[in-house]
């Protein structure tokens, strides 16, 4: 209870000193007054009091409010509380005004974007700032607030740097709550819900819209609202028929046609220049209405015949691109990929026919698509930062590089010198310096500088204690194959476990070491050598001798295989074709691996191995799949069930279900 009676003691001094400091404008008490606690209670009970005296001025005009959050963005900057007090401030004086006087106030939030973008406050409020957009819009109506909803969208995109992930669309998913919906009356024909002034005369633009075509066109919605169906091939015969249907009426039903007919039936009035250009400016976008008695209505009208035209393009860019995280059967085969050709070819022709400007207007659809294309590929990349290239420094003159050029010498000069002192000319200097660094390449190849393998008393002796990793044995077995005399040697006492192997293979190679070391003491005395030389044969027959009077007697716990040499199992495979993983699984299982280096590390793989596996391999799935099959290739006990098992330890609950899945 006395910490909090002193908070509270401690915020309402803080409150009453800064009404004072507040209302003649002094920041400069406030900040020798806040000097006297420590930092910690200091800006705790600052910024309370901050928010105490927002209370007192909600009532007052927009004017006051401003200035109060400019003297907390000066208290910020002078440290005397956090710095994301600012927002804060804000985000409790939106959710308290009417959403009219919330308009005219976010104008300062707009004018104060290179404040918020400034190091102090960026990383502390910039979600404070977006929960404080997203409420707003949460309660502005998309059709009623459409203008402040924009001005509220375009401060995040001015705000947020253009990579800002959080306003990515990464996975490229799509509004499947957009949903549009249509009925009605399933009359044969709508001329009757038409003016009769409307009416065209003319058989070869009259369109016969009966509840068919209605349902054919608004059904196309659903594809444009969701373009992966059109990976179904039911889905795709829909909407191939549905698609031909709508563009043919489009085809048959000209617009310029209309145009004259309404020339003829409306007796206008003469405009001038400036009336004509503000009507054509003035468009209206709203939600599709899909009363069926519109829909001739809606063919007629050059703008909804230009937004569904061009949600043909859109789809099939979609369908045609190369998208990241698109699936491997999310494909479209020859004859598809022919027929979205051949549309887009016709959609571009009925848009070029469309009045008015239609040839123009085609080509700033297809540079609006181009750069669509530009954007798709950042986003494969993985959206890297944009930065601003480097102006290209020019050294030289263009009368210098050709004086220079002038003066170079011939290449068979410059060969024919070289050639005198028995060296080679590469054309460049660096290359040319390396070519002739050894005349004999392969045995520049076989220097001791290029070898990097490690000496069997340094990987034995010196990592003993590291034995037991998975790694570490599968490093020692391909090491003791190349150095060491003893591992082809037949033996009737095969070694059932890796471990016992490695720690017999330890103590001859310690004892050869050993014996080494003995006869470089001597100085090449021979008879010291000859008296040692008893004692390592008696304590190696002892050794022997142990070990096979354990194995006879069966006191032994190491594993006893059979022969691998028997005539039975001559032509059996050493691992059943169950055990191996295939290609296809591999690829489906590392396009699920979230975490691969996690499993390698459970594999046995060490630091220095995960990181080769990085160095070689540019992308997570390259990288997972080289470590899984030099596993599966290296490990006696790799097989697709031990792997599953350590996934699932791992919780790698993704992987796991698709390898399952795979076939």
């Amino acid at each position: 209870m006395s910490e909090k009676s002193s908070f509270d003691e401690l915020r309402v001094k803080y409150k009453d000193v800064l009404s004072k400091a507040f209302s003649t404008n002094n920041i400069d008490l406030l900040d020798s007054f806040s000097k006297k606690a420590n930092e910690s209670d200091r800006k705790v009970a600052m910024d309370q009091a901050f928010r105490d005296k927002l209370l007192d001025l909600l009532t007052e005009a927009s004017s006051i409010l401003e200035n109060y959050v400019n003297f907390c963005i000066e208290s910020c900057r002078r440290l005397m509380i956090t710095p994301t007090m600012p927002v804060v401030l804000l985000g409790d004086i939106f959710d308290a005004l009417t959403l009219n006087k919330c308009e005219k106030l976010f104008t300062y939030v707009e004018n104060g974007v290179n404040i918020w973008r400034e190091d102090l406050f960026f990383v502390a409020c910039k979600n404070n700032l977006l929960r404080m957009c997203n409420d707003l819009l949460r309660r502005l109506s998309r059709s009623q607030n459409t203008v402040f909803c924009g001005r509220i969208l375009l401060f995040l995109a001015k705000f947020f740097p253009f990579s800002e992930r959080s306003g990515l669309n990464i996975v490229s998913e799509f509004n499947l709550e957009n949903v549009t919906e249509f009925g009605g009356d399933i009359s044969g024909t709508l001329k009757d819900a038409l003016d009769e002034e409307m009416v065209i005369d003319d058989d070869k633009n009259k369109l016969n819209i009966d509840y068919n075509l209605y349902c054919r066109f608004w059904s196309l919605q659903e594809f444009f609202r969701s373009p992966n169906t059109c990976y179904n091939k039911i889905q795709w015969k829909t909407f191939v028929a549905h698609s031909g249907s709508v563009l043919s009426a489009f085809s048959s039903y000209k617009l310029e046609a209309i145009e004259l007919q309404k020339s003829k039936l409306n007796r206008l009035k003469p405009v001038n220049d400036v009336e004509m250009e503000e009507s054509k400016e003035q468009h209206y976008f709203a939600k599709f209405l899909t009363n069926q008695k519109l829909l001739e209505l809606q063919l007629s009208d050059a703008n909804f015949r230009r937004c569904v035209l061009i949600q043909f393009l859109i789809l099939f860019q979609y369908l045609t691109t190369t998208v990241k995280f698109k699936l491997e059967s999310q494909e479209l085969k020859s004859d598809q990929s022919e027929w979205v050709k051949d549309t887009t070819n016709l959609v571009y022709k009925l848009l070029g026919e469309t009045p008015p400007d239609g040839k123009r207007f085609v080509e700033c659809v297809k540079s609006i698509l181009k750069r669509e294309e530009h954007w798709n590929n950042w986003k494969n990349d993985g959206c890297p930062e944009f930065q601003k290239p480097k102006p290209a420094v020019q050294t030289e003159s263009i009368d210098e590089v050709r004086r220079v050029k002038k003066r170079r010498r011939p290449v068979g000069d410059i060969i024919k010198e070289y050639e005198t002192q028995s060296k080679h000319f590469m054309g460049n200097n660096e290359l040319t310096k390396l070519w002739n660094q050894c005349p004999d390449n392969l045995a520049a190849c076989r220097t001791k500088e290029r070898d990097f393998m490690p000496s069997l008393e340094y990987m034995l002796s010196g990592e003993s204690s590291s034995g037991s990793g998975g790694g570490w044995g599968w490093r020692a077995l391909r090491l003791l194959a190349r150095r060491s005399p003893h591992f082809f040697v037949h033996t009737n006492n095969p070694i059932g476990r890796l471990s016992d192997y490695l720690d017999d293979m330890v103590k001859r190679i310690s004892r050869e070491v050993a014996a080494s070391a003995t006869a470089n003491t001597t100085n090449g005395d021979p008879s010291a050598v000859e008296d040692k030389k008893p004692e390592l044969q008696e304590e190696e027959m002892t050794e022997e001798q142990i070990e096979t009077d354990l194995i006879k007697d069966g006191d032994t716990d190491i594993e006893q295989v059979p022969d691998s040499t028997d005539a039975n199992d001559e032509d059996k495979p050493t691992r059943t074709r169950l055990t191996m993983i295939t290609d296809s699984q591999l690829d489906v299982l590392v396009a699920n691996l979230s975490d691969w280096k996690k499993l390698a590390a459970k594999l046995g793989y060490k630091p220095d191995e995960i990181e080769f596996f990085e160095t070689e391999n540019a992308t997570d799935e390259a990288r997972a799949k080289n470590m899984l099959k030099l596993w599966f290739d290296d490990d006696e006990d790799a097989s697709v069930e031990n792997l599953l098992y350590i996934m699932e330890g791992l919780e790698l609950v993704d992987a796991c279900e698709a390898l399952r899945n795979a076939k």
